[in-house]
């Protein structure tokens, strides 16, 4: 059953199928027990019209609850045509199903509505079929708040779900951000000490060849110790090379293509409000045929700033976006809007804003991050085109 259940959660359509065949199901077992129906056929377009279109619930949930209330007031104001004494539709549970539907998918406001006409299609049902008044209020009024109930508490569920998942989406990324980073740090503490090794010693070595050439035929003796300091250094150096290049061999960190352009922003603006933050986003021209090293510059940028509003923003987090391609370069602003004190524990290391300034000085461009006039944090970077 659980396998089950989970394939169902895959394929909405199928489940709320299933789940108007049961309706129509619960219609045929009323209408075979019921002995005093006088109109089989009325009864019959009934259970079709109120059961079938629940299985389109979910993709248009307006329309299929229009539908169902207007059968629901047709059987009504027809059974009170023919003569019926009563409304024996057990498929009229898709009134409370649709009820539920619209809060759940649509909004409470749609849902306030339909709850005002199936209140209107109650009474219309009191006044067709002369039901008892109090028990056939208590029950309605009990299955509509067990319909509005169940959905509010499905929606709350839903809601803290995809916050945490939206929370453990940043969560991740700031992992592996704080990954890159230190990689980033070994690899640039690796190339210092290449440049050293090499300059150093290449610089030794090309000192005493320019000795020994002047001194190879006036200084014999001098030439001889200058070419041996040189294989000296030259083999010194070399053991630190090897040394050094051994810890390159590996590659310890592998970062997948990120997702360029407009769409790769729009995933990150998406990330970001899906785990709370109120994001206002403007791109202006072209993106998508920008360089992929311009592009991966202008990502990272708006990811880590973004990021920094999220963790330090207070308690209602607000950044605007603004990305213009302008003739000859790409200007990226981020602004921090919120108007809450931060109340994050972690403390910055500064490693963010250190790595935007050396990605953006190597894109030859500028970096300006600092308190604006309004005294909202600003990132500000202009990337050259070429």
């Amino acid at each position: 059953m659980r396998r089950f259940s989970l394939w169902l959660r895959g394929k909405p359509f199928v489940a709320d199928s299933l789940l108007a065949g049961i309706l129509f199901v619960f219609d045929a077992i009323a209408f075979v027990g019921n002995s005093e129906m006088r109109s089989w056929p009325l009864y019959i377009l009934v259970a079709v019209a109120v059961s079938v279109p629940v299985a389109w619930r979910r993709r248009h949930p307006r329309i299929v609850a229009g539908s169902v209330l207007t059968a629901s007031l047709f059987s009504s104001l027809a059974g009170m045509g023919v003569g019926e004494s009563t409304n024996l539709h057990p498929s009229l549970l898709a009134l409370p199903i649709m009820l539920y539907t619209l809060v759940v998918y649509v909004g409470r406001r749609d849902a306030a509505i339909y709850l005002v006409a199936l209140t209107g299609d109650a009474i219309v049902g009191l006044l067709a079929f002369g039901q008892e008044p109090i028990s056939t209020v208590l029950f309605t009024v009990l299955m509509y708040s067990l319909a509005w109930v169940a959905a509010e508490f499905l929606g709350a569920r839903r809601a803290y779900d995809e916050a945490v998942e939206a929370r453990l989406a940043v969560a991740e990324y700031d992992r592996d951000r704080r990954a890159e980073e230190a990689v980033a740090m070994e690899r640039t503490r690796i190339a210092r000490e290449l440049h050293d090794v090499i300059a150093h010693g290449v610089s030794v070595m090309v000192v005493q060849a320019d000795g020994a050439s002047y001194a190879i035929r006036k200084d014999p003796d001098r030439a001889e110790q200058a070419v041996a300091n040189i294989s000296a250094t030259g083999r010194q150096a070399l053991a630190e090379l090897r040394r050094t290049v051994a810890l390159l061999r590996t590659n310890p960190y592998v970062d997948d293509m990120p997702l360029y352009g407009t769409a790769g922003l729009a995933k990150v603006v998406d990330m970001m409000s899906r785990a709370g933050l109120n994001v206002e986003i403007e791109q202006t021209g072209n993106l998508d045929d920008i360089s992929p090293a311009i592009s991966l510059g202008i990502h990272r940028l708006v990811q880590e700033s973004l990021t920094n509003v999220l963790r330090h923003g207070g308690h209602a987090p607000k950044a605007r976006v603004s990305v213009v391609r302008r003739a000859e370069d790409v200007l990226v602003e981020i602004v921090n809007n919120g108007v809450g004190v931060s109340t994050s524990t972690v403390q910055g290391t500064g490693n963010g804003l250190l790595g935007m300034r050396e990605r953006v000085a190597v894109l030859q461009g500028t970096l300006e991050a600092g308190s604006a006039d309004d005294g909202h944090w600003r990132v500000r970077a202009e990337l050259p085109l070429e």
